[in-house]
């Protein structure tokens, strides 16, 4: 019998969870269901569990653990988080985030099953290193994750290390928060960003500024399909819909992706200048915007990096997108499985 976990995805929208077999193919069908995240904790705790507990039944075999998946600071150690400002509740109408909130043991109460947690970002890139472009060969991945923000996460070979090491190793940090790379500084005093700086990575190419700089040339009278699109309702414009008018030959949206483009590779090139990576994945679902968003990026980053470790960087887009944070958390409890006891022990 094939060992199985089940990996869950926990984000600001849905839970996400289904059970996987070592080699990241599905033990069963997954589940989604709104994650409540912004009812409480216990409302979250509740509609986690309820999605898990659906995985559990469906399994094809008796599931061993769960990983799980959270946007945020993220300590597994602790067994908590530390900080995530898209989860918590309204309290006198203001909105309290999770500050170290311990959710292993409580959650683990309520399936009866042993968990694992880390970062959304981090795990999405343990599942594109296991089941992805890594192929579980990569001596170095470097993973960007494109949407609401700009997650990022690092996984290392041991012989990309010099030391004792077994791998895959996902970098996380002195304090477990690390790898937070949609926030370097690649603009020093520019646009702002939820984090409270200014300049960052996350404030130039994350979901709300691309649709901005759409929206503020089509209001600056420019010609875009994009308007014909959403009906000239220009709150109805997404990352998606750009990229539909860019297939079209459409200037504006071309334009907005290139620019989007060449400042995630600035960030792209200083990654590589710093971590040497072999593979560079983009994750996230405006990735789904290929080659308007890829090219001027890859362009880029080819100005900045040092020339030889550019030439021996692969950078694409991501070929786990939908399911990367769940084979994330899958391949994040099958790494303790493996140094735990056999499956037949």
């Amino acid at each position: 019998m094939q060992r199985v976990v089940i990996g869950v995805d926990l984000g600001g929208t849905n839970v996400r969870a289904g059970a996987f077999f070592e080699d990241g193919t599905p033990a069963g069908p997954d589940f989604s269901n709104p994650s409540r995240a912004q009812e409480g904790t216990e409302a979250i705790m509740d509609a986690t569990a309820h999605t898990i507990h659906q995985a559990v039944r469906a399994a094809s075999g008796t599931p061993e653990g769960v990983g799980l998946a959270i946007p945020g600071h993220v300590d597994n150690e602790r067994g908590m988080v530390r900080w995530a400002p898209n989860f918590g509740q309204s309290v006198n109408g203001v909105f309290e985030m999770w500050t170290d909130v311990p959710i292993r043991e409580p959650l683990s109460r309520r399936v009866n099953l042993p968990i694992v947690l880390d970062n959304d970002a981090n795990m999405a890139a343990l599942g594109e290193y296991k089941f992805g472009s890594g192929r579980g060969t990569a001596s170095c991945l470097v993973m960007l994750t494109v949407g609401t923000g700009i997650g990022g996460g690092i996984v290392l070979s041991p012989k990309s290390i010099i030391g004792d090491a077994r791998g895959p190793l996902v970098l996380v940090g002195g304090n477990k928060g690390g790898a937070e790379l949609g926030h370097i500084i690649i603009a020093h005093g520019g646009l702002d960003c939820n984090a409270g700086s200014y300049g960052a990575l996350e404030a130039y190419c994350q979901r709300d500024s691309i649709i901005r700089r759409a929206q503020h040339r089509l209001r600056r009278g420019r010609a875009s399909i994009i308007s014909d699109l959403v009906d000239g309702d220009l709150a109805k414009i997404t990352p998606r819909i750009i990229s539909v008018a860019a297939d079209q030959g459409d200037l504006v949206a071309i334009e907005v992706y290139r620019e989007v483009g060449e400042m995630l590779g600035v960030g792209i090139g200083n990654f590589i200048n710093v971590f040497a990576p072999d593979i560079f994945a983009i994750g996230g679902q405006i990735a789904k915007a290929g080659k308007w968003l890829l090219d001027p990026a890859i362009a880029t980053a080819e100005n900045v990096a040092i020339g030889s470790l550019f030439a021996d960087c692969k950078i694409g887009i991501a070929e786990q997108i939908e399911d990367a944070g769940m084979l994330g958390g899958a391949a994040l409890a099958f790494e303790v499985l493996r140094w735990s006891k056999p499956a037949d022990a």
